[in-house]
């Protein structure tokens, strides 16, 4: 039973979301050659599908033509979704051990605390 439910969802799924709802369209495909064999007997499977196919032409049934399959082509419905795993939280206890820190954050090459010093002083005025 599992089987032909997946079976069954899968492919509802990619009739709706692909091309392949085209090859619903078949049976149109049939009737419209027999309509063509029926007015020209001499028509071969293969010259019809050259005029329907290859070089496409506006023609009295051109409303029929566009409805046989890969025609026309539609925008596809586009399902997008995700699952969520459970999160489970486990909590562990650790004892955590100090570690000493040297707190050196401006004892750098690049750093020179005078020079800072000297170029950020307030403006000075000349006296006359």
């Amino acid at each position: 039973m599992r089987k032909l439910i997946s079976i069954l969802l899968l492919s509802l799924f990619l009739v709706s979301t692909t091309e392949l709802y085209q090859f619903l369209k078949i049976p149109l495909l049939i009737e419209h050659y027999i309509t063509h064999k029926n007015l020209n007997p001499e028509m071969s499977l293969a010259a019809f599908l050259k005029t329907h196919y290859d070089h496409p032409v506006k023609d009295s049934d051109h409303d029929q033509d566009q409805r046989l399959p890969f025609v026309s082509h539609a925008n596809l419905l586009s399902v997008v979704f995700t699952i969520n795993p459970s999160l489970d939280f486990h909590c562990v206890e650790k004892v955590f051990t100090p570690i000493e820190i040297k707190k050196t954050f401006y004892k750098s090459a690049l750093y020179n605390k005078e020079i800072l010093n000297s170029i950020w002083q307030p403006p000075r005025f000349r006296q006359s």
